[in-house]
């Protein structure tokens, strides 16, 4: 009989959950990989601009790291970024082991320049397509090994397990439930919560439920309150939110307001490539001031060649427009981007309930600090999914140190009332008009009240019961607005307009714990 433990549960299918599940194979475990969709579909496949990794002459993980820090306003833990830097070489060796067709220029792989990175560093594939070809060639590879996946299954709750790890509770596309039988360890890769805010970047499955989950069970979370805010999102009434890739800008296109005039010079010393919080605010504020619902990304100095060459995804949709960005300005806007909190971790990847892992965009391992250095995320997918499938292998029974300062959560049973889909709409005007890129406490007071009233409506009245979408959303929802509140300052990508600067008192990190009744706490 095979032991539980060598039989691991990944819940999430993008960078991280596929090759968690493709390193655990190799090292002898049996992994199963669940997803709520199809097995590709995940905010990796999205991701257009590339993978840093510091693997070019004139560089070294000495400077990724010193970008990593700096970029992130001086909440990043220096061990897990080091750990990162360091670790990158070889995760990208793993990538091209595994078939990721990196582009290259005369054999050596061609590497790009994005915001806040003091060097090319930026690996990328099909110009503007590598979270697809990153997808795709992990997705192929899983398949070929075996790996039982189980698409369109949901995870709806973790009950109390042994020392092995949690017990699963997963429906089936047609609702019902299937609870594992016994309890195994379980990987949380179930990416961000995006998809939460109005207008984002993410597809529809990126509504936080792992984050919920988790924090039902028992889990800290840390840093809730950094929500990156992508800046350059392609805006026309009535389009999708195209994400156009930061890495544009590394080529040398610039931003402009509606009169035409370059304004990002006015705002940082590196002007577009300043961190993105900064570029996301500065064309928050020309869009306020000017009144006009966007800013224009100027990519018309860019050799049309080379332009078509490494964007093609880009100019392809940009041409069902009408546009050719050879010719023309693109219309953009900021919009909801990337998770920096979730699930805190230690450097194995380890949560605060024993046999519970979190890895890639649900986990906090402080690697980030206050503001994501543009594209390390694909890479902390990669490197901490590394780190915790050998974990797996000799689990060790630890877990993350509290945060400096916790906030206990009141958790109660709801009224368990039936759910209406329309809800998700009200949680994600909420977070788009007061959880935003500008935050100030009387909206941030108001959004909380709102989202713990719908919480506490659709929660379920008792633990045997699960929880839906919008229970999961309200409560993600909720858990953001109550650590934007608690911060009463401006770091990183949180910014509250009635606290506008860093304060050093809160150069720490908040955690977020709940606080079960007697009858719930297990």
């Amino acid at each position: 009989m095979v032991d539980s433990a060598s039989r691991p549960l990944i819940i999430g299918s993008g960078i991280a959950g596929l090759y968690v599940a493709l390193r655990c194979r190799e090292l002898g475990l049996r992994p199963t990989i669940v997803t709520k969709s199809r097995l590709e579909e995940s905010n990796t496949r999205y991701a257009q601009g590339g993978i840093a990794a510091a693997i070019g002459p004139d560089d070294s993980t000495a400077r990724h790291l010193e970008d990593t820090i700096r970029a992130g306003a001086g909440l990043v833990d220096r061990r897990a970024a080091r750990i990162l830097t360091s670790e990158a070489p070889a995760r990208i060796a793993d990538l091209v082991r595994y078939g990721v067709p990196f582009d290259t220029v005369h054999g050596q792989i061609t590497l790009g320049r994005e915001a806040a990175h003091s060097r090319s560093r930026i690996l990328h594939a099909g110009g503007d397509a590598t979270g697809y070809s990153i997808e795709e060639a992990l997705k192929r590879r899983a398949i070929e090994a075996g790996i039982d996946a189980r698409e369109r299954r949901v995870l709806r709750a973790l009950r109390p397990g042994d020392r092995t790890g949690p017990t699963a509770v997963l429906t089936d596309p047609d609702g019902h439930a299937l609870e594992i039988d016994e309890p195994q360890p379980v990987i949380l890769a179930t990416g961000g919560a995006g998809s939460l805010y109005r207008h984002t970047t993410n597809p529809a499955v990126a509504t936080g439920d792992g984050v919920a989950i988790a924090f039902r069970a028992g889990a800290l979370l840390t840093d809730m309150e950094f929500v990156q805010f992508h800046p350059t999102v392609f805006f026309r009434e009535g389009a999708p939110r195209y994400l156009i890739s930061e890495a544009l800008r590394g080529e040398g296109a610039v931003l402009r307001n509606e009169a035409g005039e370059r304004f990002m010079t006015k705002y940082h010393r590196d002007a577009e490539l300043a961190p993105r919080d900064i570029v996301a605010r500065a064309i928050e504020e020309e869009i306020q001031r000017s009144g006009h619902p966007s800013v224009y990304l100027d990519a018309t100095g860019i050799p049309r060649d080379r332009l078509f060459a490494r964007f093609p995804s880009i100019s392809r949709f940009l041409a069902t427009y009408g546009l050719d960005p050879s010719r023309d300005l693109i219309p953009v806007t900021p919009v909801a981007h990337y998770m920096i909190g979730g699930v805190t971790t230690d450097l194995e990847g380890r949560s605060s309930l024993r046999g519970l892992y979190a890895c890639g965009e649900v986990a906090s391992t402080g690697v980030h600090g206050a503001n994501r250095l543009a594209s390390n995320s694909l890479l902390e997918g990669l490197v901490f999914g590394e780190r915790v499938a050998r974990q797996l292998l000799h689990p060790v029974p630890r877990g993350p140190a509290l945060p400096e300062r916790l906030v206990r959560v009141p958790q109660a049973p709801g009224a368990g009332r039936p759910e209406e889909p329309s809800e998700l709409d009200e949680v994600r005007t909420l977070l788009w008009e007061d959880v935003g890129i500008v935050r100030a406490a009387t909206g941030l007071k108001s959004a909380l009240d709102a989202l713990d009233r719908l919480r506490q409506a659709v929660e379920p009245s008792s633990a045997r019961e699960l929880p839906g979408a919008v229970a999961n959303g309200a409560l993600t929802a909720s858990l953001i607005a109550r650590a934007a509140l608690t911060r009463t300052e401006s770091r990183g990508a949180h910014y509250r307009s009635d606290w506008p600067k860093p304060r050093p008192i809160w150069r720490r990190h908040i955690g977020l714990l709940a606080q079960l009744p007697p009858k719930l706490r297990r």
